[in-house]
């Protein structure tokens, strides 16, 4: 588990980018957080400078969309999709999971059963 931030400094509406390999944007969404790969499938953007709308980021580059639950494009000039990661909060601090294979959706409060994050 990668720690993130505490939960209370990522805002609703907000994201953090972690600068791993590959880079890694953790994003809070309406009160659900949802981690992905920070780098557009479609050309290097960065996703976490992008627009969140309720679960949907919108690439700053060319507008492509992606789910944040499943990380598959909504719409062109997308088509692959970003890999998702498993989110948990533990003692209020956020963490990514990027041991073993990638998961889908993310999850919140899975350590300590706290539920939604908001």
């Amino acid at each position: 588990m990668l720690p993130v931030c505490r939960l209370d400094e990522l805002p609703a509406g907000e994201s953090v980018r972690l600068d791993t390999t590959p880079p890694i944007a953790v994003f809070n969404a309406d009160g659900e957080l949802y981690a992905v790969d920070d780098t557009c499938s479609h050309q290097d953007a960065s996703l976490s400078d992008g627009w969140l709308e309720g679960c949907l980021i919108e690439c700053p580059l060319h507008a492509a969309t992606f789910d944040l639950r499943t990380g598959e494009p909504t719409c062109l000039p997308a088509r692959r999709p970003v890999r998702t990661y498993r989110v948990s909060v533990v003692d209020g601090m956020v963490h990514v999971h990027v041991t073993g294979s990638p998961s889908a959706p993310a999850e919140t409060g899975a350590s300590t059963g706290e539920g939604s994050a908001a």
